[in-house]
C-alpha cells in the first residue's frame, strides 16, 4: 500500500477512491431544452424517516446547471446489462433515444428496465469542494430484483449471480 497526500497528488487520490467499487445510476430531469440525465456513481441513501437519498455532480461538468436547479428529478439504479445505457448518457445528456422511457406527472423522465428508481424533490443543496450535494426527499420508489452494474477502478465490473 502506497501512502499519498491528495492535496498533493490528485491523481493518486482519485485513484484511491477508485479502489471503492459504486454502482452506476443515471439521474433525469425536466429542462427548458427537454429531458436531461446524467450518468452519475455518487449516490448514497441517506435515512429511512423522512426518506432522503444523496448524489453529488461535479460543478464543472455542463450539465451541472440544469442539476443543481432541478426541483424534481429521478435517480435510475442501473442493472449489469445497461452499460450501453450508462456510456449514452455518459455522453450525451439527451440520450433518451437509448431507452424506454415515460414523464411522470412533474415532468421528470422515468427510464425503464432499472434495477431501481427514486423519484424526488429536492430537499437540500449542500456546497462540498468542486462537487453539490443534492439531497433528496424520495416521493416514489419502484425496484426489481437484479444484479447492477459497478464500477471499480476505472472500469466496469459485475457480480456472478
Amino acid at each position: 500500500m502506497r501512502a499519498i497526500d491528495p492535496a498533493e497528488d490528485s491523481r493518486a487520490f482519485r485513484d484511491a477512491l477508485g479502489s471503492f467499487a459504486t454502482g452506476v445510476c443515471i439521474v433525469t430531469a425536466p429542462s427548458d431544452d427537454g429531458p436531461v440525465g446524467i450518468t452519475a456513481s455518487s449516490f448514497a441513501s441517506v435515512s429511512l424517516d423522512p426518506p432522503l437519498v444523496l448524489w453529488s455532480p461535479a460543478k464543472d461538468s455542463k450539465r451541472f446547471p440544469y442539476f443543481s436547479t432541478a426541483r424534481h428529478y429521478a435517480i435510475h439504479v442501473l442493472d449489469g446489462h445497461q452499460q450501453k445505457l450508462c456510456n449514452a448518457f455518459t455522453r450525451d445528456r439527451h440520450a433518451f433515444d437509448a431507452c424506454e422511457w415515460q414523464e411522470d406527472a412533474n415532468g421528470v423522465p422515468q427510464i425503464s428496465d432499472c434495477l431501481a428508481r427514486f423519484d424526488c424533490r429536492q430537499e437540500a443543496a449542500h456546497d462540498a469542494g468542486d462537487h453539490l450535494i443534492i439531497v433528496g426527499r424520495v416521493l416514489s420508489a419502484a425496484f426489481r430484483p437484479g444484479l447492477p452494474l459497478l464500477f471499480q477502478g476505472g472500469r466496469f465490473v459485475s457480480l456472478k449471480g
